[in-house]
């Protein structure tokens, strides 16, 4: 498969106190034509804020202040506002964490579908209306007619989902993004809602970009996942690599975080994100890591490539780390 997006020493941050808060760091990852990779991570560890870069869609007073966003050969980054606004629907779409929040309470849901036609297909009011009741029913809304005047609050939060689906699939875009698509839904409706998307991505060949924290939802639809840690990427693998034998400490730490079928127990990992002003220095997990040792302390580990993965740690997988006296190094 073809490469369609590849990101690039992408960093995001915002103005503090003591200069700027990276919240996206260095990122650099690829995406191939056809395929679902996931991004995973703790909340606050940049996954939204990737997403939200890609598009050019950081608020303010953040920017991107360095790297390179490649879609299908062009950078995006060079684009003037008005190119970027014609690719933003169209070519690439993105489904966003809160229904209640993305549509407008002010008009249809019917009306809010259709605009999109009316902007990237020039269409008429009329045909573009038509066009958004037919997508309505293909994602799954029953009566489509008749929902395409109601409003968003008349809707429930799984078919609010849908029909930001429906937005977002109206111009076939060769890429989706959803950002914690089923985080408000019930599990019932969350299954739905994966079906859903995971249909038409796969039915279409389409790519799909998915955020999320739900290792479930990436067991389910991912054929490769990127962990992020504290605005970095610590660890980029096949789906089936990283749960067979995660690579990054932080990965470790969050599989024995999951409760199983015959363990219920569970081992969170100890300690908390750290603060983007006040980051640790060396590796950016060292102060949660059983495996840290002196040289995680004094410089902050690469992401080096072995084959079809990539992790960000001097200690990983299988490797037998080796300290003062043979232990973890305490500070």
């Amino acid at each position: 498969m073809s490469v369609l997006l590849e990101i690039r020493n992408l960093t995001t941050a915002f103005p503090g106190e003591n200069g700027l808060l990276k919240a996206v760091e260095n990122v650099s990852f690829t995406l191939l034509k056809g395929e679902v990779l996931c991004l995973v991570g703790e909340s606050g560890c940049g996954k939204s804020m990737t997403a939200l870069s890609i598009l050019q869609l950081v608020p303010p007073p953040g920017a991107i202040i360095a790297g390179e966003v490649i879609f299908d050969g062009r950078d995006l980054m060079n684009l003037e506002p008005e190119e970027i606004r014609l690719i933003r629907g169209d070519r690439i779409s993105m489904v966003f964490q809160e229904p209640m929040s993305a549509l407008n309470p002010v008009f249809s849901v019917g009306d809010q579908v259709s605009e999109v036609f009316r902007i990237h297909r020039d269409m008429d009011r009329e045909e573009a209306r038509l066009k958004a009741v037919e997508l309505l029913g293909r994602v799954g809304i029953p009566d489509p007619d008749r929902r395409a005047g109601e409003y968003p609050h008349q809707m429930s939060g799984g078919m609010q989902q849908r029909a930001l689906i429906a937005m977002a699939m109206a111009c076939e875009p060769e890429l989706l993004i959803a950002d914690e698509p089923t985080t408000a839904l019930d599990v019932t409706v969350q299954a739905q809602i994966l079906r859903l998307m995971e249909h038409l991505i796969r039915g279409q060949e389409r790519s799909l970009l998915l955020i999320t924290h739900d290792l479930g939802v990436v067991a389910k639809v991912a054929d490769r996942v990127c962990v992020m840690y504290a605005g970095v990427i610590v660890e980029i693998s096949p789906v089936k690599t990283l749960f067979a034998d995660p690579g990054h400490p932080y990965t470790m730490g969050l599989m024995a975080s999951l409760p199983s079928a015959g363990n219920r127990s569970y081992r969170p990992i100890p300690g908390s994100v750290p603060d983007l002003a006040d980051l640790p220095a060396g590796c950016r997990f060292h102060p949660r890591c059983p495996r840290a040792r002196d040289v995680c302390w004094e410089k902050e580990p690469e992401l080096l490539t072995t084959g079809d993965r990539s992790v960000r740690c001097y200690f990983p997988g299988k490797t037998a780390p080796s300290g003062r006296n043979g232990e973890a190094v305490k500070r």
